[in-house]
């Protein structure tokens, strides 16, 4: 069973003695008036109409201050000394910088119902309007002849100032009536004050917890695309690596039949490339010098195949080496190097492995002078696809792959990276 809270000796004497003030103040005004009637000539002889008139005006305003003492404590829960105060001021902390706090205090005012006359000003970081004043209860007794509308306007008015502080603005809001701070000894506001106050804090902390959704949505989103950028590496990477690897130990099976020795310098030179192809940590590149003994094994495997028909030529700056590169990418080239461009040629021929730094980046380019762009040879382009998703995976716009025909034959496959990429991405 629910039962009413009891109300406290305190909080009685707290309403007792705002209804009496503000009967004291008219009683003094209706004693004042009275005195003025009363020396009037011919007038001031008849009592009767003043002593009702102020009979009347003294229960109106009795009535008033009470509905507003119960309407403050229907809306704020309790009837202390601020909450039954026409105005109304309250500081706001916002944990962003004083522009965008500013924003939000100027959105909040903006939606307040009857809100008029808006003036924000951002250099100041100051925003001023007026807010018209709701008949609550409908029309007021009496109408115009209602005491506590015989002056003063029925209408309040919002002023709030941003003052900046580091990352941070600090919102002083104040919610007044339209009228002289005096006028506060005989009218009341009915709560509309500290309905506005409230109103515009609900908002602003609304908007602020709107923002830190947003910023937690983002960073979630940004570590689920980090995984999905992640596993499809991996998969553009497993797609590079089986055929590969099943050419070659198919290759060193015949071998173990018919050249023992030469099979056994072929696994030597799988296992140098197995040594270089050990899984990495997500975040980790490998580098130009690994992924060049990488290759450089992988074309000592084919030259066991391929004989005299196969010569490779590198020029690879020691201090280029330590460049970080994904792992896979210079294989890639190379071995598209020697299935599309030598392999079909009767003849074979040459693969030229180089690296230059030019204004922050590194082109490493894998040239041969094969069969170059014929259509018989050109394959699916699963592989350079692969780089080129690989490149905008890790680099963004940094990174690119430009494939262009060789002088006089074949085909010259140059990737582009950005040359400190590794120390950006540790301080960025």
């Amino acid at each position: 069973m629910l039962r009413p809270h009891p109300v406290s000796a305190s909080l009685v004497f707290k309403s007792f003695f705002f209804v009496l003030r503000i009967s004291i103040a008219w009683l003094l005004a209706v004693f004042l008036v009275a005195g003025v009637w009363s020396n009037l000539p011919l007038l001031g002889r008849v009592d009767w109409p003043i002593t009702i008139a102020g009979m009347i005006t003294m229960a109106l305003v009795i009535a008033g201050a009470i509905s507003h003492l119960d309407r403050v404590r229907l809306i704020a829960g309790h009837t202390d000394k601020t909450a039954l105060a026409n105005r109304q001021r309250r500081q706001v902390e916002i944990p962003f910088e004083a522009g965008e706090a500013f924003d939000m205090i100027d959105a909040a005012i903006r939606e307040l119902p009857r809100i008029q006359q808006v003036e924000s000003a951002r250099d100041s970081l100051q925003v001023r309007a007026k807010v018209g004043r709701p008949q609550t209860y409908g029309e007021h007794p009496l109408g115009r002849w209602n005491p506590l509308l015989w002056f003063g306007i029925p209408r309040n008015q919002i002023l709030a100032t941003v003052t900046p502080s580091h990352d941070t603005g600090s919102v002083t809001l104040i919610c007044e009536p339209e009228s002289p701070a005096w006028s506060d000894w005989f009218l009341v506001d009915d709560g509309t004050n500290f309905e506005n106050a409230e109103a515009i804090t609900r908002a602003i902390s609304r908007r602020v917890a709107e923002r830190r959704r947003g910023e937690q949505a983002a960073a979630t989103q940004t570590a689920t695309e980090k995984e999905l950028t992640v596993a499809k590496l991996s998969l553009l990477h497993a797609q590079v690596e089986p055929h590969f690897l099943y050419n070659t130990l198919a290759s060193a099976q015949l071998l173990t039949r018919s050249d023992p020795a030469r099979a056994e310098e072929m696994l030597g030179h799988l296992i140098q490339y197995l040594r270089h192809s050990l899984p990495r940590t997500q975040d980790e590149l490998s580098t130009l010098g690994a992924e060049l003994e990488r290759a450089l094994a992988y074309l000592e495997i084919l030259k066991i195949r391929m004989g005299p028909r196969l010569s490779v030529q590198t020029d690879v700056p020691e201090n280029l080496r330590a460049t970080p590169l994904p792992s896979m990418m210079l294989q890639t080239l190379v071995e598209n190097a020697i299935k599309h461009g030598l392999e079909p040629r009767t003849g074979g021929g040459n693969v030229w492995i180089r690296a230059r730094r030019n204004e922050g980046v590194v082109a490493i380019t894998v040239a041969d002078d094969g069969e170059g762009f014929n259509t018989k040879t050109s394959g699916t382009g699963i592989g350079l696809k692969n780089v080129r998703e690989r490149l905008r995976l890790v680099y963004g716009a940094q990174g690119s792959l430009a494939v262009v025909a060789n002088f006089p034959a074949g085909v010259a496959a140059t990737i582009t990276v950005p040359a400190d990429f590794e120390q950006e991405r540790r301080h960025g």
